[in-house]
């Protein structure tokens, strides 16, 4: 979500101050009414990667969304599409909604279902039409962990209540920090219509808020459970990749994170 411009508060977006100097690639590259893809994103994210590499510098690619992750550096392939198919299946959407589509997804191919959210529609849309192109389960055409850099994983490990309450501490900094003027902002130039940036978590909230479907209050509430959800989700993906280093990133142990963060980078490095 922070390809999207105008959406720092609810991302966490580092502000230009808090980067330091350091370079900072595909921030701010499309506006709210984009819709993402995956297959769009690798492309962009593999052509700065080589790009840099090619001047001798080594990307870091942080972030959480694991689709992504795995599409920047692995060795996958996407489907494509069917535009009979796929307008079939939005319109089954709007008419029947998520969660109806999200139980059909959970019949075909329940390991893709655990991993997306019934509220997802785009996504759920996009796996039932890769099963009905391909006759196979969405998740059969994901790729092995087989990556196509030379690439090192480290996964920061924060055990669930604490996890919790960083959680709820974020949104309310979210909120305290003018969450809702930035999405009335970005309102005005077509999030609501934004397939993609309008179901960002926060602004999904914010967004059923100002249309009277639920307080401002009830919105904060929503948001803190759905990102609880999502990082569950997160952490479910990641864990099933052997090729992830673990490091605590509990309180007691941020200082020793970057230390041993570094020597996990300095040792191939060395060899």
């Amino acid at each position: 979500m922070q390809l999207y411009r105008g959406m720092d508060i609810g991302t966490a977006k580092l502000t230009p101050e808090e980067r330091g100097g350091v370079p900072h690639h595909l921030l701010d590259i499309w506006d709210v009414t984009v819709t993402a893809s995956v297959a769009e994103y690798q492309r962009l994210a593999r052509d700065r990667i080589d790009a840099l590499l090619a001047e001798g510098r080594w990307p870091i690619l942080v972030g959480g969304s694991g689709l992504y992750v795995r599409g920047a550096v692995d060795n996958l392939e996407f489907p494509g599409t069917d535009p009979e198919v796929r307008a079939r299946l939005e319109e089954e959407l709007t008419l029947k909604g998520s969660g109806a589509l999200h139980a059909r997804l959970a019949v075909a191919d329940p390991e893709a279902a655990h991993a997306i959210l019934s509220s997802n529609g785009r996504r759920i849309v996009r796996a039932l039409e890769v099963i009905e192109i391909t006759g196979r389960p969405f998740t059969a055409n994901l790729p092995g962990h087989d990556s196509v850099y030379d690439t090192l994983q480290i996964g920061v490990d924060v055990a669930r209540p604490e996890l919790d309450e960083r959680i709820a501490r974020r949104v309310d900094r979210m909120w305290e920090s003018g969450l809702g003027e930035e999405v009335r902002a970005l309102e005005a130039r077509g999030l609501r219509e934004g397939r993609t940036a309008s179901r960002a978590l926060g602004y999904q909230q914010m967004l059923a808020a100002f249309a009277g479907e639920r307080t401002e209050e009830a919105a904060r509430a929503e948001t803190v459970r759905a990102t609880k959800r999502f990082a569950r989700r997160q952490d479910s993906w990641f864990r099933r990749d052997p090729r992830v280093h673990w490091l605590s990133g509990a309180a007691a142990d941020l200082t020793e994170l970057p230390q041993l963060a570094l020597a996990l980078v300095e040792r191939p490095v060395t060899a």
